[in-house]
């Protein structure tokens, strides 16, 4: 994510949009998104999902990763994921995107390392679209629109991600979550 305070301000620059316009199409404050183009503050996941809408592109093209050309069929071996989280926070959430390659697609399938309880994390993620996590490794706790539910290794959620979403490990050991998240609107 070296390079995305430069591709956050081409971006803007390429569709003719003022920090105010792009501020009121993303519903991010216009002093956050200087900070964003500038490299003094690093996107969540959730403002990266609110940029891409605002953009009307996929967070692949938004996060500068991918094979131009977008093949129809994208394989990401292990080692291939890219990170998407934020250096600046070791606590927070960890993200690898699991189908960066392709560049256009209507679902975005990431794998996640919540946070544990006592570690900052930003308190929940609402975005348009749905999602869908399955728990690939230990135990996490998951508070979906005030209802909260522990799953285990092999179970799996599918909620409305316009309801305020938290996500928490709560094994002993590290859990790891597979999350596909889709947009109603646009394309991911």
């Amino acid at each position: 994510m070296q390079n995305l305070p430069y591709r956050l301000k081409a971006l803007r620059r390429q569709q003719r949009l003022s920090l105010d316009q792009l501020a009121q199409r993303s519903g991010l404050t216009k002093s956050y998104l200087s900070k964003l183009e500038r490299g003094v503050s690093e996107p969540s996941i959730s403002t990266v999902l609110k940029l891409a809408e605002a953009y009307g592109i996929g967070i692949s093209e938004l996060m500068g990763i991918g094979e131009e050309g977008g093949d129809s069929v994208s394989v990401v071996r292990r080692h291939e994921r890219t990170p998407l989280d934020r250096p600046d926070r070791d606590a927070s959430y960890r993200y690898e995107a699991v189908a960066g390659k392709r560049l256009v697609k209507s679902m975005n399938p990431f794998i996640i390392h919540p946070p544990r309880e006592n570690q900052a994390a930003p308190d929940s993620f609402p975005h348009s679209g749905e999602e869908f996590m399955l728990v690939l490794k230990g135990s996490v706790s998951i508070t979906v629109g005030g209802r909260t539910f522990d799953l285990e290794t092999g179970d799996s959620i599918y909620f409305d991600s316009e309801l305020p979403h938290k996500l928490r490990t709560i094994s002993p050991d590290d859990a790891e979550v597979l999350v596909v998240a889709t947009r109603d609107d646009a394309v991911i």
